[in-house]
């Protein structure tokens, strides 16, 4: 009976020991899946951060090519603006430039 309590203490005690050495290892293999997975989540976050820059830095080349497009083509209007002929301010020596038709606004008079 003695040895009987014993030989099934001992067994309990091996299964104890089984089911802590079984948790260790699963909580060693879940650590590992853990710090994988950390870093590929770091390495999907550098990835985007990258990627970010990149476009970032397009947008910017984008706007330099068209700011000097912008001011070529407002150099461009600037020079051909100042070679254009310009209109008599006050053509024909009237007021404002107009022609009055076939009567002058001041001989007009109702009666």
């Amino acid at each position: 009976e003695r040895k009987e309590k014993e030989r099934k203490l001992s067994r309990e005690m091996a299964e104890k020991a089984t089911r802590e050495l079984e948790k260790m290892q699963l909580q060693e293999k879940a650590e590992v899946k853990y710090k994988e997975w950390l870093k590929k989540k770091r390495a999907e976050e550098a990835e985007k951060k990258k990627k970010e820059k990149e476009k970032e830095k397009e947008r910017e080349a984008e706007l330099q090519e068209k700011k000097a497009r912008s001011e070529k083509v407002f150099k461009e209007w600037l020079h051909n603006a100042r070679n254009k002929p310009r209109p008599a301010l006050n053509g024909y020596g009237f007021s404002h430039g107009n022609s009055p038709g076939l009567y002058f606004c001041c001989t007009y008079i109702v009666t």
